[in-house]
């Protein structure tokens, strides 16, 4: 492991200051992704922010009806909330799928929408990568393809991102907020929080320099059924081929979202078929039967 330096910081802005002071540095809470990744010398920042001493680690009630969700609130934690529970229990389906007991008890709701793809070949650091080393290559294209994206992809990168509760937050119309080193703050559409890999897969979010996840907020329930779905090679501990946030609304009509299939969570706005959902894929002899899993998901889903 490469030396770095350390610092704990107090609050959020100070921590968002923190990280515009020190170039490429990285903020640090339960650290599930971000140790590996240095491990690997995958990544090596220089200066790491301590953040779990900000608060940011209670579920609240919006005046709106909604909830307010600290970044630094534990997955088990919220998975195990009373209003979560009764209000959004595909979001408590979904961060049960993931992971370990060990390994929820540890990551945080800010940390696990920012954790970085599954990909073999991002973490081979024999092999290129563009989102490890931008404009080596993608070793993934005619490569082992199995679960990789067939939506959203590039010729630069087909990674999946690796989150089962950003795939929720996606299907509940979450908004993240922020705070940046001068203090200011903003709303994010979930929708709007990660990006498409493009020509620049290694910028990954619309998040500025130094901004600092500080909230999750949720909107008001919307009733229905909600269920989450996850198909995935083992019975635990494994990343989605395919999973699917479904919420049968009053009203009869759905609402979809879909992990493992592309590069972010993966909504078609109001999107009621597999193949309004599929338009566009792009698959290979390995990955493509994730199309046909994937309708499968949204007929299972249908049929419940």
């Amino acid at each position: 492991m490469k030396p770095f330096t350390y610092q704990r910081a107090k609050t959020p802005q100070e921590a968002a200051q923190a990280a515009q002071k020190h170039p490429n540095a990285r903020f640090i809470a339960g650290g599930t992704n971000l140790l590996d990744l240095m491990k690997h010398q995958i990544e090596t920042p220089p200066h790491l922010i301590d953040v779990n001493h900000i608060g940011l680690d209670k579920v609240e009630a919006t005046p709106e009806g909604g909830l307010r969700i600290g970044a630094l609130v534990r997955n088990t934690d919220l998975a195990a909330d009373s209003k979560v529970r009764h209000d959004y229990p595909v979001l408590s389906r979904a961060l049960l799928s993931g992971a370990s007991g060990q390994l929820r008890n540890k990551a945080t709701t800010a940390g696990n929408l920012l954790q970085r793809t599954r990909c073999p070949y991002f973490y081979d650091t024999t092999k290129p990568c563009n989102k490890r080393k931008p404009g080596s290559g993608c070793a993934a294209i005619g490569g082992y393809e199995r679960n990789l994206a067939i939506l959203g992809t590039s010729e630069a990168c087909i990674a999946t991102h690796p989150s089962d509760m950003a795939v929720a937050m996606r299907v509940l119309d979450a908004q993240v907020e922020t705070i940046s080193p001068d203090g200011a703050t903003r709303k994010i559409p979930i929708a709007d929080l990660h990006r498409l890999p493009g020509t620049t897969p290694h910028i990954e979010t619309n998040l500025k320099p130094g901004e600092l996840i500080t909230y999750v907020t949720l909107p008001k329930p919307v009733g229905g059924k909600q269920t989450y779905t996850k198909v995935r090679d083992r019975a635990s501990y494994a990343f989605a081929a395919v999973s699917l946030a479904a919420i049968q609304l009053p009203d009869g009509r759905f609402q979809f979202a879909f992990g493992g299939l592309a590069p972010k969570p993966w909504r078609v706005e109001g999107a009621q078929t597999a193949e309004e959902i599929l338009a566009g894929a792009r698959t290979t002899p390995q990955n493509s039967f994730k199309k046909t899993l994937a309708a499968r998901l949204i007929q299972g889903a249908k049929q419940s």
